[in-house]
């Protein structure tokens, strides 16, 4: 099936309290994408951030991101007053996120609807929650028995690390360092209170993104998110799993990941994340990463597997090493682990493969192998070779195209970094008369919506026709990034209007989901009753 999508990040999204969030402007973008004819959201990952700020180092791959809770529903629940949070400062420039800020903020008045919430449950209560009534007793209970393979050890992670005086935790008391110990049961029964904190955000994050997705859903939009390829070295996941990671006996690393030595870094790159023992993962018949994918299309439609590379072969470096010089590409698990995860969740799993970069035969055949789309990117297509894989019109049906992604930049910024030769290539490709660079750009997502390849998905920016200061991630940089944020009512209906009429021309506008057979029968009797009543 043809469609089309657009990426923007939730922490993209406006809203008045310093960052986006699962609040009505979320809903009134989901509104905008079906009005528009858009099938899917791209959200990027929705995991906890650390220092950094990045969704891609995650303190975990199960949790969920309690700076996107919306404090507006929190407050509709009675546990929050809006005087609470309302009029704090949030941050200075309306179209950038200060995660000082946030950090400094957010957690405080979450502690304050916690001791409410605390409150309520003790007198089992019933909350207003977006007009529907909720046993929060009963339905926060039932949130922590489903999800206790992955919250308990989350929570007692965050917990322990803030009694560490947020240290990794690696570098705790020796005798916390395994979550199984019996010094861990010991400090988690210290501090219960602060794992219930910690337990409540998660909560509250999955009312509210759950929601979120039902509502997506039944407006014919999929949500579409990325589960990246390596755990954080300082993350809830290795310190739970340390055997599925190449780690010595005092849980430090022996090798670690990184790429080597190119044209753009004669030393390689450092990463640092520890790698998978894909040995001892096949033993256990990968259950860490089936968790991990199983808990993925718990919160997404479609899965976007980063560094995809990885699968087939993956580069490792010396824990020890100065560069990456030293490292060795090592086999990875290849076809073994999707055939296992195909058991589990059968040949339908909706995967998009992130197979970018320097691609050798091996990952080309693992890519048919699995059958999954991979991708393609305009940005890397103006190279001034006519085999150059990125040129729509050697795409394939079974890919996702796209201008660029959260990693490049935006349209507008690139074409106003080529040289003569490119940008005079570009227009020609395009056939595009405009001296603009925002005409261009706008024929350019003309040729990828009516280029052969199945899916189409457009970054928020380029329809905005936004320069660099929208960038959202320069890759290999710290301190600016994750940062760009829409502006209230930036998105006007002429827009919306315009994004719909290309869409439909070029055949990729959304088909509303059907009704199931139940609903049709009820449905169809209660036209049958409004007949009669006419008839009558």
């Amino acid at each position: 099936m043809r469609q089309s999508g657009v990426l923007c990040p939730v922490f993209s999204l406006p809203s008045p309290y310093g960052i986006g969030s699962f609040s009505k402007e979320a809903y009134e973008f989901v509104d905008f994408l079906a009005d528009a004819g858009q099938a899917i959201w791209q959200i990027l990952p929705l995991g906890p951030t650390s220092y950094g700020d990045s969704p891609y180092q995650s303190v975990s791959s199960f949790a969920g991101n309690p700076y996107f809770i919306s404090l507006d529903d929190v407050s509709e629940m009675g546990l929050l007053k809006k005087e609470d949070y309302a009029d704090l400062n949030f941050g200075d420039e309306k179209d950038q996120i200060d995660y000082g800020k946030l950090y400094e903020l957010r957690f405080d008045i979450l502690r304050k609807a916690y001791e409410q919430f605390k409150v309520a449950l003790a007198e089992k209560c019933l909350v207003n929650y977006h007009e529907k009534e909720l046993d929060l007793k009963k339905d926060y209970e039932l949130f922590v028995k489903y999800n206790e393979s992955w919250l308990t050890d989350y929570t007692r992670y965050m917990a322990i690390k803030g009694s560490q005086e947020q240290k990794a935790w690696t570098d705790w008391d020796k005798e916390l360092m395994s979550a199984k110990s019996k010094a861990v049961d010991e400090k988690a029964a210290e501090l219960e209170d602060e794992i219930g904190f910690f337990a409540f955000q998660q909560y509250l994050f999955n009312l509210q993104y759950m929601e979120l997705k039902e509502y997506a859903n039944e407006k014919g939009v999929k949500i579409m998110g990325d589960i990246p390829f390596y755990a954080a070295a300082d993350s809830a996941d290795i310190w739970a799993d340390p055997e599925a990671f190449k780690l010595d006996k005092n849980f430090k690393p022996t090798v670690v990941a990184g790429c080597p030595p190119d044209a753009f870094s004669e030393d390689g790159q450092l990463w640092g994340n520890p790698v998978y023992d894909w040995k001892a993962l096949k033993k256990d018949h990968y259950r860490w990463w089936i968790r991990r994918i199983k808990r993925c299309f718990e919160l997404y439609d479609i899965v976007r597997i980063d560094h995809f590379r990885g699968f087939s072969e993956y580069y490792e470096i010396p824990a020890d090493a100065e560069n990456a010089k030293e490292g060795e590409w090592v086999e990875g698990p290849r076809m073994d682990l999707f055939k296992a995860i195909n058991k589990e969740l059968g040949n339908k799993a909706d995967i998009v493969a992130e197979d970018l970069g320097i691609i050798t035969d091996e990952v080309r055949e693992l890519l048919k192998e699995t059958t999954y789309p991979g991708m393609k990117i305009l940005h890397f297509a103006i190279s001034g070779e006519k085999d150059n894989a990125y040129l729509p019109y050697n795409c394939i049906k079974n890919s996702v195209i796209y201008t660029g992604t959260h990693d490049n930049e935006t349209t507008v910024g690139w074409l106003q970094n080529l040289n003569e030769w490119q940008i005079n290539y570009v227009r020609k490709y395009a056939n595009s008369p405009y001296s603009s660079y925002e005409g261009l750009t706008w024929d350019l997502i003309r040729v990828l919506m009516g280029s052969v390849s199945d899916t189409c998905i457009i970054p928020i920016q380029d329809y905005l026709v936004k320069g660099n200061k929208a960038r959202i991630n320069f890759p290999g940089t710290f301190g600016s990034n994750w940062q760009w944020r829409l502006l209230p009512n930036e998105i006007s209906k002429e827009l919306t209007k315009s994004i719909l009429e290309i869409t439909q021309v070029y055949g990729r506008e959304m088909e509303l989901p059907e009704e199931d057979e139940t609903e049709a029968a009820e449905n169809a009797e209660a036209a049958d009753a409004v007949k009669d009543t006419k008839a009558k």
